[in-house]
């Protein structure tokens, strides 16, 4: 047995002493065989620090993508006739949005703004823990977009902290969003499609 414990390894789990295939079935790595001991954590940390490059990539990413179409929208578009682009069904129209997110709430400003800070924040620390490609790329979107809409709210009219959103695209029946918008919904439906699956951000699979 020895022997065996020696060539395999022995399992990373909270309580060697107690049985060690019931506790292993809980938490199982999601990307790649893991080995044991040091070299498994000597393996982790560089993996790690990539998965962090790209949450900070994919958020740079969408933010300045953000701001650009927002410093076109507001040269070319406000205070001009909108632009079709599918009929009467998708649009082009510049609107200020003091409220949040597809144009809900524009009594608390202030709040919504707190709120976009807090998330950032969040994001900011649980990426020391962040082992996971796609958790990276959920978080990226959700901090490129809060960051969008926050440098609203702090730098444009009328105040800072009560900055209304640039927002331009308008599709029929529905709210005009912005693209900061856009990548915070898909950030969020990918972070609920990974929970389901039980994939956590540490890069394990979470097993009911």
């Amino acid at each position: 047995m020895t022997e065996a414990e020696r060539i395999i390894g022995t399992p990373d789990i909270p309580d060697a002493s107690g049985p060690g295939p019931e506790q292993s079935d809980e938490r199982v790595p999601a990307e790649g065989p893991g080995a044991a001991g040091t070299g498994a954590v000597t393996a982790e940390r560089p993996r790690g620090k990539r998965r962090i490059a790209v949450l900070f990539a994919v958020a740079v990413f969408a933010y300045a993508l953000d701001l650009a179409s927002k410093l076109v929208v507001v040269a070319r578009l406000e205070h001009h006739t909108p632009i079709r682009i599918i009929g009467d069904w998708l649009k082009l129209e510049a609107i200020r949005n003091p409220g949040a997110a597809f144009g809900f709430g524009e009594a608390f400003t202030v709040i919504f703004t707190m709120i976009a800070a807090t998330v950032i924040v969040v994001i900011a620390r649980l990426a020391r823990k962040l082992y996971s490609l796609p958790w990276a790329i959920a978080l990226g979107l959700l901090l490129g977009g809060a960051l969008g809409n926050l440098t609203d709210r702090i730098f444009r009219s009328p105040g800072v902290f009560q900055g209304a959103v640039v927002d331009f695209i308008a599709p029929k029946g529905f709210a005009v969003f912005n693209l900061a918008d856009s990548a915070i919904v898909c950030g969020g439906a990918l972070i609920v499609l990974l929970s389901f699956r039980g994939l956590d951000p540490d890069g394990t699979i979470h097993k009911d």
